[in-house]
């Protein structure tokens, strides 16, 4: 079998890797030339654990391959995924303008029967515009050929993407033709010999599906920083809350884990679209328009902390930011709290030094000459005011704290992912502030 794979960003590159992995002839295009000549070279456009060995691996043995041209290699190709970009537009909805320009050139190229599947995240409706592209490109030509268009939306967590398509929990495909079935569970056949489902059903629901998710994990995000928040407020610890509540099956523990926000390519475009979504059918989406907002007010919500400890008097005073990528194993800066954080001390004047384990070459692009670059964690932490978590990295969880306590001004601890132990710290002479716990009552000025 062989699939055509265009877009080689995070969903595009790990389809096709996984693909070639379990033995599909797999072709990955992009209109990017440096892009695709990278890849041949085996530099990788992200960073994902496990996925340079497998793309490594399969483009040595000829089983997977990159392109800049879709008209060379849609020559008898079974399956076609788009997996370019949906940038949200002004108003939040999912900007279309490349799926719809990858459908006009697989209209214009095919050859035989072919199954387009939309891997790309997109609304409701989509679908059905991406076949109106293909058939008019295929008029304009005077074509006629057999094809079959399809929603199969992924599931894929940065940082564990390899390992989510590998073995996936279930796979969801929206289809309308028993052919188009056929040959997707063929595709998938050996990725479901765990057990796990593929959940076949209407296209419509399909691109529902994924919005729907995204949205339902967001919300539970929203709602224990909320809780969080007021969880300071009462005198009660969010830590021992959610403990109680995770112990329900009916909520479980999963992302009820407060912190700064949620960010990263995903949750925070697909709640905004599918709220635009509701809007286009007259239908306000009232709940997840307060996970937004939530949201957006618990990325300042650290700022907010050091800001009361110092007394607003942040001028002329330094601090060590760990982690600035949205979340642990991914170079990803996109929607990141660090960034609402770094901005805020900057605006304030404070001078800012940071270190992350992976994304510091992608922050630079945002950051520029604007902080202090660190070779690692004490680096960043030598002569600050404090030191900020701000990306829950594991290297970040157990630092010499005597160590630090020598680096810093003064030993001030902002934790953004309650991932230390305050009592210890504390203990150990530091002054610790973190998500949904009652704060110390006297604030320690340093470096006055």
């Amino acid at each position: 079998m062989k699939a055509i794979v265009i877009g080689t960003g995070y969903v595009g590159l790990v389809t096709g890797a996984c693909l070639a992995e379990v033995g599909t002839q797999v072709v990955c295009v992009d209109v990017n030339a440096e892009k695709i000549k990278n890849l041949q070279k085996g530099i990788l456009p992200i960073y994902e654990p496990g996925l340079e060995e497998i793309v490594t691996r399969n483009y040595n043995n000829g089983r997977l391959s990159f392109s800049t041209s879709l008209a060379e290699v849609i020559p008898g190709a079974d399956i076609a995924f788009i997996a370019v970009g949906t940038p949200p537009g002004e108003d939040g909805s999912a900007d279309l303008q490349y799926v719809l320009q990858v459908a006009k050139e697989i209209g214009t190229y095919m050859t035989d029967y072919l199954v387009v599947v939309t891997k790309s995240t997109v609304p409701v409706g989509t679908a059905v515009k991406v076949n109106r592209e293909i058939k008019q490109a295929m008029l304009n030509r005077n074509a006629l050929i057999d094809y079959d268009v399809a929603s199969n939306p992924e599931f894929l967590k940065e940082g564990a993407a390899v390992q989510d398509f590998l073995k996936p929990d279930r796979i969801v495909v929206g289809v309308n033709t028993d052919r188009a079935k056929e040959m997707l569970e063929r595709l998938y056949h050996p990725f479901l010999l765990n057990g796990r489902p593929i959940i076949f059903m209407d296209i419509a629901s399909a691109e529902m599906t994924k919005y729907a998710a995204n949205a339902m994990l967001a919300t539970k995000i929203s709602f224990i920083n909320d809780i969080a928040n007021l969880c300071e407020l009462v005198g009660a610890d969010v830590n021992k809350v959610r403990k109680g509540i995770g112990s329900d099956a009916r909520i479980g523990n999963a992302f009820i884990y407060p912190g700064i926000g949620y960010g990263g390519s995903c949750f925070p475009k697909d709640v905004k679209a599918l709220v635009q979504t509701g809007k286009e059918y007259g239908h306000g989406l009232r709940i997840l328009e307060a996970v937004e907002a939530v949201n957006n007010d618990q990325k300042k919500v650290l700022f907010s902390k050091i800001n009361r400890h110092f007394d607003g008097m942040l001028k002329g005073r330094t601090f060590a930011v760990w982690g600035l990528s949205f979340k642990p194993a991914t170079d990803d800066m996109r929607e990141a709290s660090s960034l609402v954080l770094i901005e805020a001390l900057l605006e304030a004047g404070a001078q800012v030094q940071v270190f992350d384990p992976v994304a510091m070459h992608e922050a630079k692009k945002t950051l520029g000459d604007t902080v202090k670059w660190c070779n690692d964690m004490y680096a960043a932490a030598e002569g600050a005011d404090a030191v900020l978590l701000v990306t829950e990295w594991n290297e970040f969880r157990l630092p010499d704290w005597t160590r630090i306590k020598q680096l810093l001004k003064a030993p001030v601890v902002f934790d953004g992912r309650n991932i230390y132990d305050n009592a210890y710290l504390e203990k150990s002479g530091f002054t610790c502030y973190s998500i949904g716990v009652s704060q110390p009552a006297i604030s320690v000025l340093s470096g006055s």
